[in-house]
């Protein structure tokens, strides 16, 4: 393009916005729909293509997932082990993509005031993990992190099928059985007992891989 055309476009600013929206358009494409057919980001694999064992979360994962939404852990908390070995030694295998394709959304993020949690499965006991959040400072005593003692509370959320049934809609595989049992596998738990479900089941599909 000569100088001229250069300046005339530089000149007018509708074509200056419309050109650069076509640029940013074409180029986002290019990287994001490749994605959509990717396999280690649309399948249950590891970075190699090797099937991993992700399962989606039971109803009372879910409603502790949404409670751990809800009160902010992600601010202080990250899901992602980057692939640096001062990060695997200290928190496991490094995160892979596979193993988040029944998140909406995922809980990925870089903000670390707490530890990362994406391996925090089974590492502890479900009273370690009671004990902790209700008085954080019992179990660590040097810890930053507040207590949450309204968790002790009878878990309300009749919603839960509804939230399943949306959920399959975007591809998580429930059966019309799970969804119709939410309910009762809620029933009588308190939101503790929901968060701490959710903690232990993160994490796990590659615990064990080196």
């Amino acid at each position: 393009m000569d100088q001229s055309k250069h300046e005339a476009i530089e000149r007018n600013a509708f074509l200056m916005i419309v050109l650069t929206l076509l640029a940013v358009s074409v180029g986002g494409a290019v990287e994001i729909i490749p994605l959509f057919f990717q396999t280690s980001t649309t399948k249950a694999v590891d970075q190699n293509g090797k099937a991993i064992d992700v399962k989606p979360y039971t109803a009372l994962q879910l409603a502790g997932r949404d409670i751990y939404i809800r009160e902010g852990c992600y601010n202080c908390h990250s899901q992602m082990i980057r692939p640096l070995r001062a990060e695997t030694e200290r928190y496991g295998h490094y995160s892979v993509a596979g193993e988040f394709i029944y998140d909406h959304p995922f809980q990925w993020g870089s903000k670390r005031t707490g530890p990362d949690l994406a391996r925090v499965g089974a590492r502890y006991s479900d009273e370690w993990h009671k004990r902790h959040l209700l008085d954080p400072r019992s179990v660590v005593p040097g810890s930053n992190m507040p207590a949450y003692k309204w968790l002790d509370r009878p878990l309300n959320m009749a919603d839960i099928g509804k939230r399943m049934s949306v959920l399959k809609l975007l591809g998580v595989p429930y059966s019309d059985d799970d969804i119709a049992k939410a309910g009762a596998e809620i029933s009588g738990k308190k939101e503790l007992d929901a968060v701490v479900a959710y903690l232990q089941g993160m994490g796990l599909a590659l615990r064990n891989v080196q």
